[in-house]
This record gives structure tokens, sequence and C-alpha cells, in this order.
């Protein structure tokens, strides 16, 4: 009985060699090995298999009947143990790949689009299948496999994630043009009693944006709630209503809603949104081509513009911890 064992891969391609080339001169050669290291393999290999599997015929070397029933079999091993080694390719004009996306309501109305024109152009068979839900509710254990791509401004939710940022952003006000609100300049107190729509997601009780405003002291006048941005972004472009929303997705729906951004009259900072993707995917072909084009598109963002009457601010509001995701 044979012992599997005994049989590693640089024996398994001695055998090979040997069965090809019915030679163990020609198989030493053919693996840049000397004569008597290909005798010794010649010899483990008759001992592991009780069998001699070549043998002299006169003046020349032959195949046993053993010898010669190995040799596809042992070919297709041989063949099948290089595919397992080499490296996959990925050609994303021919991929037909479905990808893993879990991005906060913001970034994805912000990345979706751009990165969709993008896929079309270069890689047509290739899907992406978006989340938008908090990972509150996901075991950070069990993320890595249900994810090949994550978007949020708090890396450090991601355990066993690398992380690379992809842009900044802030909070500002949006309107619709023409609001009276700006006509003049916008002081606190106009901001706060002005009537607002709040961006409250599904996971949350409360827009962050008013925890962030109650622990500064303040509080806002909201006459309605929404889920996601875009809705907001729907109802302040027909109504007096204005909402606080990141500066850059108001400004990529500013033209085609007929809106304008105005910042917000408190000290508000700016926050990062970062990339992430799993440790097990760091070398995938795949993962590292979608993540190129990610960031190719973020960087297509351009830098944040200078808000209407913008105050600087070197520090990160508490509302944007729970901003997105």
């Amino acid at each position: 009985m044979v012992h599997i064992a005994k049989l590693d891969l640089n024996l398994m391609i001695a055998l090979e060699a040997l069965l090809e080339e019915v030679s163990v001169g020609r198989a030493a050669h053919r693996l840049a090995l000397s004569q008597p290291a290909m005798s010794h393999a010649l010899n483990r290999l008759r001992n592991v298999l009780e069998d001699p599997l070549l043998v002299r015929v006169g003046g020349r070397m032959q195949l046993t009947t053993r010898g010669e029933a190995l040799r596809y079999p042992v070919k297709d091993v041989v063949a099948r143990a290089r595919d397992l080694l080499v490296s996959p390719q990925f050609e994303p004009t021919r991929s037909t790949r479905t990808f893993r996306l879990l991005v906060g309501d913001n970034a994805a109305d912000l990345l979706l689009p751009p990165l969709l024109s993008q896929l079309q152009a270069k890689a047509p068979g290739i899907s992406i299948c978006a989340e938008t839900r908090g990972i509150g509710a996901v075991d950070p254990l069990k993320l890595a496999s249900l994810v090949d791509l994550a978007v949020s401004c708090v890396p450090d939710r991601f355990k066993g994630f690398y992380q690379q940022r992809l842009y900044t952003d802030r909070d500002a006000v949006a309107a619709r043009r023409g609001h009276p609100l700006l006509k003049q300049k916008i002081t606190a107190d106009s901001f706060l009693q002005a009537g607002h729509v709040a961006v409250v997601g599904s996971e949350y009780a409360e827009d962050p944006v008013d925890d962030w405003l109650r622990q500064e002291g303040h509080g806002r006048k909201v006459v309605l709630s929404v889920p996601h941005y875009l809705q907001a972004l729907s109802v302040v472009a027909q109504s007096d209503l204005i909402a606080v929303i990141p500066e850059r997705l108001i400004r990529a729906h500013a033209q085609a809603s007929d809106l304008e951004v105005a910042a917000v009259p408190l000290d508000v900072g700016t926050f990062d949104e970062y990339l992430l993707h799993p440790v097990t995917s760091h070398a995938d072909p795949g993962s590292i081509w979608l993540r190129e084009v990610l960031r190719g598109v973020a960087k297509s963002l351009g830098p944040l513009q200078r808000a209407v009457r913008e105050r600087p601010s070197p520090r990160t509001p508490k509302g944007h911890k729970n901003r997105t995701l």
C-alpha cells in the first residue's frame, strides 16, 4: 500500500519527468538536477510505489506496465497542483463577478453613480451589490466574509480591515435657490429657528446632528424626519425647509435640483471617509482592481470647496461619529 505522506510535490515532479523522458539523464537535465540526484529520486519512487518504473531492455530504458499506466494520471495531478499555486488572474473586461460593498447612505449617493459609470466603460460584466445598513447589527467577526469593500467615516469599527482615506467632507446647509434665509448672512439664531429636515437612519432614534447640537447646548426646529439624504434634498428643493447634509452630496445635486450650499454657522469641522477591505482579500486581484477604481472615483471629486462664509476648524464634530457607517 502506498503511503501518500511519502509523496511530496518535488517527488511527483521528478516522477512526471522520468515517465515522460524515459531516461534518468534527460529527466535530470529537464529539472536542472544532477544525475545522481535524479537517480536518488527514482530509487525513492521505486520504494514508495513498489515498482521499478524504468527498466533497461537491451540498450535502452523502457517504462514498466505500471510506469506506462501512471504517465497521464501523474501529468494531470502535477498540472492541477501547478494551477493551484499560480496566482489567479483578473480581467475586468471579461469578469462577471459580483462585488459586495457596504457603504453609508451619504457615500453611496455620492460614489455609486460615478462608480457604475466607470464599470460600464471598463468592466460591463461586473455587478455591485451595495448594502447601506449600519454595521452595528453585524458580528465584526463575520463582517469580513460578508463584504469585499466598505466605505465608512468610522474605520475603527472595522476590525481586521485595511483602511485608506478616500476623501474629506463636512456638513453644510442645503436650501432651495432663492431661499429667504440665504438673502442675508446666516446666523446661529436664524439657522436654529429655521424649519429643518432631519435625516434619521433606520438604526438611529434621531439625526446625529441633533445629538451633536444638544452637546453644544443648542436645539433646532425639526419639521420633518426622513430616512435618506436624497429624500431630504428633494423636500428642501421644493419647500422653505433646510437640511444639514454632507456638502459634497449637496453640490453633486445642486444644479439638477436647483439647490444652494451655505456654511453651518456653527463649528462643524470636517470628517474623512475611508475605503476599507478585509485582510483576507488584501492580495485578491479583483479586490485590488476595484479598490483602485474607487480611489480614482474619489480623486475625481476634487478638493473640498471653500464653503460660503466658511469658518475654518481643526476638529471633527461630535455628531459625525454616527453620521454614516
